[in-house]
């Protein structure tokens, strides 16, 4: 789903406000999509955590420029191995917007 609209000028059009999306599919296995739009150019950190509230991934931690953004998970930690089944929190931090949603693993 391609969500950026043509603006009058051709260009691309930016979010009027950010937003963190539900991830799709939910629930998943084994792979999820976080759709998150930026109406500014910001430094995005995008973390997964487990529901003992311990870091899972850090999916994004790097300076972007304004739109409508996506990342896809494939359901591993920061080693690179597989997680299990259950529910996880997904958190963004950009600029002074930070939201947090849950997601759902099913094996």
């Amino acid at each position: 789903l391609f969500r950026a609209a043509l603006g009058v000028n051709g260009g691309l059009s930016v979010p009027d406000v950010y937003a963190l999306h539900q991830n799709y599919p939910n629930p998943f296995n084994p792979v999820t999509t976080l759709q998150y739009d930026l109406p500014e150019d910001a430094m995005v950190n995008i973390t997964i955590y487990d529901m003992m509230g311990r870091i899972v991934n850090n999916l994004v931690s790097s300076q972007q420029n304004a739109g409508y953004k996506s990342i896809q998970w494939n359901a591993t930690n920061n080693q690179g191995q597989p997680v299990s089944a259950g529910l996880y929190l997904y958190t963004i931090k950009a600029g002074q917007y930070q939201q947090t949603k849950k997601m759902i693993l099913l094996k």
